[in-house]
């Protein structure tokens, strides 16, 4: 019996094959499921021996044993979704259809496994004709690849008429959708969504850095996720896009092979942004007890920090209305925010480009009593000239710190503790500082004040 305290969550269940790299298949699904807080339940189909290199071998559990899973999921709640991967033979999917349509499954979506990524063959020929004739009439939805809707559908697919074409093929096994997804193509990821009335192309960009393993086991289980939720299968589906382009941004290079999808990026994004500002709000205590308010240029201060592989400036904690001055102390206007500082911002983005640890920034006061204490304190410095700024850069608003930086990096050949200029027509002169993390900047700044004021 639930008390009252207890919340209740959507249930989706997964009938899928073991990975024992834990990249793709069963693994996976449980963790995109958690990732969209879905309660997953699982039946294992087979088990296979893998690791980011290949499928070694696969073992496909006895039909009955399969069917005793499902019975005893169902026995004791019904999930609102079902998805399936991995089947394994003729005679696994002839049992979880059976079963399956006896339930009078709803949200059934099915991702039809035929090949590993390595091209490792995981479902039989009669397996592939039973997909075709007992599963695919229960399904919602189908999300073969480019090369499963071929073998799906007879059809060879070089373009997007072809992938229509296959889609209608497809849809008349009784299935009610099909996505083909569009990630082996080549140019951008686009997949291609049909009802049966309406063929929608749903673009992506291609994300660099080569294939990624798990793909299609998150995206099905994170489409399932969202049915269970009670989401229209169209906003489903989008969302799933949404969801596994940030597990493949956040790929996981987990052994010597193909790297990973990370279905628990998000969450473990938010937890990082959390611990992120717990630090910045701590290291600006440490810097208004300091009281370095002899640092803080005319034109005020402000200090940002980039999350991990942080793309753009709402991944970078900075301070709303900057640091200012009252003689020795400091003050701000608000708790740090993410994207809240837009110029020192961009000089973290720029450092990231060239070093990915290189997270932290805070612009100081340029002077030659200041430069002579870095160098004292044995920081690596760099310098740009604003004079040389090409045209174009001051043409467009807001380039010239991220030229700068870049320029100076650069020079360097690689990305310095400290960065000046000398300022120029109407801009004061700055120096900025570079750590690994708002820890390392805090103290690089407080030692820089304290032989500041020693004189």
């Amino acid at each position: 019996m639930k008390s009252k305290n207890q919340k209740s969550f959507p249930v989706a269940l997964t009938i899928a094959g073991s990975d024992s790299s834990g990249g793709a298949g069963i693994q996976a699904d449980l963790k995109t499921f958690s990732a969209l807080r879905v309660i997953g339940k699982s039946v294992v189909a087979s088990v296979t021996s893998q690791n980011s290199m290949g499928v070694v071998d696969s073992f496909d559990l006895p039909p009955e044993v399969i069917e005793s899973q499902i019975k005893a999921v169902f026995a004791d709640v019904k999930p609102g979704a079902v998805k399936t991967g991995m089947l394994g033979n003729e005679a696994v999917v002839q049992s979880a259809a059976r079963i399956l349509k006896k339930a009078r499954v709803k949200n059934l979506v099915v991702d039809p496994v035929i090949f590993s990524s390595s091209r490792k063959r995981l479902l039989s020929r009669g397996g592939v004709e039973r997909l075709k004739g007992d599963l695919l009439p229960l399904a919602l939805l189908v999300t073969p690849n480019l090369y499963e809707a071929e073998m799906l559908s007879g059809v060879r697919i070089q373009g997007q008429g072809d992938c229509l074409k296959a889609a209608k093929i497809i849809l008349k096994t009784g299935v009610k959708n099909v996505l083909i997804k569009g990630g082996h193509a080549k140019g951008n990821a686009d997949d291609l969504f049909y009802d049966g009335k309406k063929a929608e192309v749903l673009k992506s960009a291609r994300l660099t850095g080569g294939d990624r393993h798990g793909t299609g086991c998150v995206l099905s289980a994170a489409i399932a996720g969202g049915l269970a939720r009670g989401d229209k299968l169209s906003d489903a589906v989008r969302q799933a896009k949404d969801f596994i382009h940030d597990a493949i941004a956040h790929s996981l290079a987990d052994g010597k092979g193909t790297p990973s999808v990370h279905p628990l990026a998000g969450l473990y994004r938010e937890a990082d942004r959390w611990d992120l500002f717990h630090r910045v709000s701590l290291a600006m205590e440490r810097l208004k007890a300091g009281r370095v308010g002899g640092l803080i240029p005319e034109v005020q201060s402000n200090l940002a920090v980039g999350l991990d592989n942080a793309q753009n400036r709402d991944d970078v904690l900075g301070i709303p209305g900057r640091i200012i001055k009252s003689g020795e102390d400091i003050a701000t206007l608000d708790a740090p925010r993410f994207g809240a500082s837009r110029h020192v911002a961009d000089i973290v983005l720029t450092t990231m480009n060239f070093d990915p640890e290189k997270r932290a920034v805070m612009n100081i006061k340029c002077d030659k009593k200041v430069l002579k204490i870095c160098r004292k304190l044995k920081l690596s410095v760099g310098s740009f000239d604003r004079a040389a700024e090409p045209r174009q850069i001051k043409e467009k608003e807001g380039s010239t710190l991220e030229w700068g930086t870049a320029n100076a990096i650069r020079k360097a050949g690689y990305v310095p503790d400290i960065i000046y200029d000398l300022g120029g027509m109407g801009k004061e002169e700055m120096v900025r500082v570079i750590a690994p993390d708002i820890e390392t900047l805090t103290d690089r700044v407080l030692e820089i004040n304290r032989l500041y004021k020693k004189g």
